[in-house]
């Protein structure tokens, strides 16, 4: 009996047979049949000399000293805090400032502070929408603004990735709703096409909703996000964050007007069952506006490193051509053969993170490599060197994305 057979026997003793035959599926069919006993986010002990691909720190906040400092006071000055909803923070609490400047950073009037990137879009798209009201959701967008839409009880409408037309003749045959977008996807590193998507909005009468979490920090003036890169920040109706990605904490960010504020802590589900952030995590984020407002260095070193690393791997023949930016999909297909591609890059010290179903359709799985502003020339050069030496080995010529880029070549 293999450890997934025995843990999930262990598990289900007191489990009804509608649980367990889920689980079965899980843990047998997926687990032990497809991917021969080997769970594909198990990890195994990452070496110090790792080149590591995982993490969304994509401009190396997580230790910075002005940072950590700036937390460290906190918690040695606190006297204690009260931990509650935010609706019932006084106006001009810490939270209500930060919140204020947040949103000045993005050129928003207010903004929502909300306990996570999932909790800003569920919550938001659940007091936008109702029963009824057509949801237009790009294939790829991020699975909170879809949970948003199953909270509301609203109708998601699907439109291919990126494809205005398509949109548009969703739009003819729904009518207004909401449109809802990542303005960087994060399993490609593809950009919307935020012009056009502002324009259907607009004609259309429908609210825009741009998900802004792995372009926040890391694009615009003083890293504020492509909607602010665009000058589109007055026609965007919200913009939404997690800020554990450049901003390396934990939180979520909505933009906002000052009268949505008021009606949005009183109706979003999330926000009135969720507590305030604490005053450390607060001067965390304070703290990390100023600094990522004044890293342009950084920023400019993490877009070389993208347009660096894409050729390369471009010329080593994988397909790359869905994304732009920082997050750089390498596209077997079948969940097998991306675990042996994460299993060989990782015995070559490059370790990236496995995405599959439900992060990806069924057999478009693939390995996720987030770049960082912290990699020097000789790791950038170990992941071509690894990418370069283990094309043979994982029937490269073979993968879905190959096959997809042929044909483009043939068009």
């Amino acid at each position: 009996m293999t450890y997934a057979i025995a843990r999930h026997t262990h598990l289900t003793t007191a489990l009804p047979d509608f649980v367990t035959r889920r689980m079965d599926l899980h843990y047998i069919t997926r687990i032990e049949q497809l991917l021969g006993g080997e769970h594909p986010h198990a990890w195994q002990p990452t070496p110090a000399s790792a080149v590591f691909l995982a993490g969304n720190d994509y401009l190396c906040l997580a230790g910075e000293p002005a940072l950590v400092g700036a937390q460290v006071a906190a918690l040695q000055h606190s006297a204690g805090e009260l931990l509650m909803s935010a609706v019932y923070l006084q106006e001009g609490s810490a939270q209500h400032r930060l919140e204020r400047k947040l949103a000045q950073f993005m050129g928003a009037e207010d903004g929502i502070l909300a306990q996570s990137g999932w909790a800003a879009n569920v919550g938001l798209v659940q007091t936008l929408a109702a029963p009824g009201i057509p949801v237009y959701l790009d294939m790829q967008a991020h699975a909170s603004l879809w949970e948003g839409v199953q909270s509301a009880g609203a109708t998601p409408v699907s439109f291919l990735h990126n494809d205005m037309e398509h949109l548009q003749k969703q739009l003819q045959r729904h009518g207004r709703g909401l449109i809802v977008v990542d303005a960087l996807y994060s399993t490609n590193g593809s950009v919307a096409p935020l012009a056009a998507l502002v324009e259907i909005a607009e004609r259309s009468g429908c609210i825009l909703i741009v998900d802004e979490s792995h372009s926040l920090g890391t694009h615009g003036p003083r890293g504020a996000g492509l909607v602010a890169a665009e000058g589109l920040s007055e026609r965007v109706h919200f913009r939404t964050a997690s800020l554990a990605k450049a901003f390396a904490g934990r939180a979520g960010f909505i933009t906002c007007s000052g009268k949505f504020k008021g009606y949005f802590l009183s109706e979003s589900r999330p926000a009135i069952f969720s507590s305030c952030l604490l005053g450390h995590e607060l001067a965390w984020f304070d703290a990390a506006i100023d600094f990522i407002a004044a890293a342009d260095r950084r920023r400019a070193r993490l877009h070389r490193h993208a347009r660096m690393l894409r050729e390369e791997l471009r010329t080593l023949g994988y397909n790359v051509s869905d994304g732009s930016e920082q997050i750089i999909a390498l596209e077997p297909g079948p969940e097998p053969k991306t675990l042996a591609l994460r299993k060989l890059l990782e015995q070559h010290g490059v370790y990236g993170a496995m995405f599959c179903a439900p992060a990806t359709p069924k057999n478009r799985s693939l390995v996720r490599l987030t770049l960082n502003s912290g990699l020097d020339q000789a790791q950038l050069a170990r992941i071509v060197h690894a990418c370069d030496e283990i094309r043979g080995q994982v029937d490269l010529e073979n993968w879905s994305s190959t096959r997809r880029l042929r044909k483009l070549a043939l068009v």
